[in-house]
């Protein structure tokens, strides 16, 4: 029997120097700002082009887990994965992390996402694991120019997968619908963006029901949106990826998500990977400023709406073998985000 648990030496100035550095040899040169090989960006394809750094934070975070076993005895084997937050260049850059226990395996799956696996077997009835992962990190303001808008695509993030149904026909028939007219893919993901913003109806459900079951009567959360975005996208041949993180919320997005969020990001030619919010974007009031422009709250954890490491799971998952009906009870959820003075 297996029982799931499934939740998902520098000053300011100096480091943002760096950062300016970096990005103009990602834009010139088209090279990732690369460190070593075990913390580069798990993305591989060319960076956007038409790309201005605005800005940046810089944010301590702190992350969490707690294990009880509630007993009577302890498990058989106990096993915990916790997504690490890592380089995705150009939006952030990860300058250290700390992770409690210090044995752990690394786990890289199919998207380059990584994880710190623990071996918990050994958990006396009564007792708890903790684990806590603290990091620092560098998030940039980025704007990009959609003015030219022509040119080749790539091949990967086209095809339909789990909660992404870009091949549904009723999915396949509303982004033909929405991209009548439209002459560049520009022009057609704008239309997907605001079709998204007017039309589903935010409800926050906790689940990943995925880009068809937004456009039904239960209500959405970032999660659905993100989806539909992405699914109308590769429904029209557009290169489109799924982002999972977590928000730096403030006065104007703490009414408008929850803290662990999910966004996209599309691949438009002759510019490159361009980062959208449809859930931040649907009130018109913030219509333009999570379109085509990546805000500096916005903290990456996860590619890929379904990580198979992550086993339908978001940010964590945790399986153990009971043994003589051991209960593990995991306490999650526990995120904290401190923004840096510059």
């Amino acid at each position: 029997m297996v029982c799931c648990t499934i939740m998902g030496t520098k000053d300011g100035l100096m480091r943002f120097y760096r950062r300016f550095l970096c990005v103009a040899l990602l834009i010139f040169l088209g090279l990732g700002c690369q460190q070593q090989a075990d913390i580069s960006s798990p993305m591989t394809t060319s960076t956007p082009f038409y790309l201005r750094v605005l800005g940046y934070r810089e944010y301590r975070v702190h992350q969490r887990l707690t294990l009880v076993n509630e007993g009577p005895g302890q498990p058989v084997k106990q096993n915990l994965w916790v997504a690490l937050i890592q380089n995705v260049l150009p939006y952030q850059e990860v300058l250290s992390t700390e992770i409690t226990p210090e044995k752990y395996r690394l786990v890289i799956d199919e998207y380059g996402n990584r994880y710190a696996e623990f071996d918990f077997s050994e958990h006396p009835a009564g007792k708890s694991k903790i684990v806590e992962i603290d990091y620092q990190i560098v998030v940039n303001e980025l704007a990009y120019n959609l003015s030219v808008c022509e040119g080749g695509m790539l091949d990967e993030f086209t095809q339909p997968e789990l909660h992404i149904e870009s091949a549904n026909p009723q999915i396949i028939a509303l982004a033909s619908e929405l991209a009548q007219g439209k002459k560049t893919a520009c022009q057609k993901v704008r239309a997907f963006y605001d079709y998204i913003g007017n039309e589903l109806v935010y409800s926050y459900n906790g689940k990943n029901w995925g880009a068809q079951a937004a456009l039904g009567p239960m209500g959405a959360d970032c999660t659905e949106y993100t989806s539909l975005l992405v699914a109308l996208s590769r429904a029209q041949g557009i290169p489109a990826r799924y982002f999972e993180g977590v928000l730096y919320l403030e006065n104007e997005t703490k009414s408008l998500a929850r803290l662990e969020h999910a966004w996209a990001d599309v691949y438009l030619p002759g510019i490159g990977w361009v980062s959208l919010d449809p859930t931040l974007g649907r009130s018109s009031i913030y219509r333009e400023t999570y379109f085509a422009h990546y805000t500096p709250e916005h903290i990456i954890v996860t590619t890929g709406a379904n990580p198979s490491a992550l086993r339908g799971s978001s940010y964590w998952t945790h399986l153990y073998w009971p043994g003589n009906s051991t209960k593990i009870n995991v306490e999650a959820g526990q995120w904290e985000i401190n923004l840096l003075e510059k």
